[in-house]
């Protein structure tokens, strides 16, 4: 049994909990580093020496209750991890909880993406991560990591944060009034404000560490330099979640570093600081 923060019955009970943490270690596309099936672990170990009071917003929100059911695993290839993760997605949509998600690589969220906008009309998928991931097939498979944002880009409101990498051949499905490269929020003083003014009422949030700078978060597969830095990002994250009804999260990308600890802590506690932000 996995407990986020090593936190106490009756918080970590299912029937207490309002919010549901679904660990899916997954990484059978990456491509260059690998080790994102392992992050699930490290993260729930490091969450373990978290302090459970947030001095940002005064809360524990530990006591709204967060329950971690079996890990999804074990899947032969990524069109079974597509429709495994898609249709346990919406079992769970049906269970009037909070849903979050740890993975695992990015193609996880592909089917938990399609499960959210089949559920929520005029759904926005932020989608805050270094590359684009909007190829609409990669090594021969549309359930690639490289593809993540191909489908959501077509049903969904995509507003993508943070973007500094990506193939010449993903500029077709681009929509470029919708994509706040890295250069340009180093430029401009506002970005924030025009990121939540091109959201709809409802957000998913899907998190790719290596969004954040390798300088903080050295443990993804596929680090690129010149990312976000703690703060900022925090500042974006607590501004949607007070404007906007955030409906659901994925955290992907975590692939633990041996003798390094402070990446999977961090996920930790991004993880947290997201949920103390919407139950703020």
């Amino acid at each position: 049994m996995h407990i986020f923060g090593d936190i106490n019955e009756p918080y970590n009970l299912e029937r207490h909990a309002q919010i549901i943490l679904q660990g899916i270690p997954y990484d059978g596309t990456s491509t260059w580093g690998k080790g994102a099936d392992k992050g699930f672990e490290a993260f729930i170990e490091a969450s373990h020496n978290l302090e459970l009071y947030d001095i940002e917003t005064d809360s524990e929100v530990y006591r709204h209750g967060i329950y971690a059911p079996s890990v999804l695993e074990d899947f032969e290839s990524p069109e079974i991890m597509f429709d495994r993760v898609y249709r346990h997605t919406q079992s769970l949509l049906k269970k009037d909880k909070f849903l979050t998600f740890f993975g695992g690589e990015h193609s996880i969220s592909i089917g938990i993406m399609k499960a959210f906008a089949e559920e929520y009309q005029d759904l926005t998928v932020l989608h805050i991560d270094a590359h684009a991931d909007l190829r609409s097939s990669y090594l021969g498979s549309p359930y690639n990591h490289a593809c993540a944002m191909h489908e959501a880009n077509k049903t969904c409101n995509l507003i993508q944060v943070g973007i500094r990498s990506m193939d010449v051949t993903e500029k077709e499905f681009m929509n470029h009034e919708k994509v706040f490269f890295a250069h340009y929020i180093r430029s401009e003083k506002n970005w924030l404000w025009q990121v939540v003014e091109k959201l709809t009422d409802k957000v998913y949030i899907s998190f790719d560490l290596d969004a954040l700078d390798p300088s903080i978060m050295p443990a993804t597969g596929t680090p690129e330099p010149g990312g976000l830095w703690w703060h900022e990002t925090l500042e974006l994250l607590r501004l949607v979640f007070k404007t906007k009804d955030v409906v659901g999260f994925d955290i992907v990308e975590l692939s633990p570093i041996e003798s390094l600890r402070h990446p999977q802590f961090l996920a930790a506690k991004l993880y947290y600081k997201m949920l103390s932000y919407k139950f703020e």
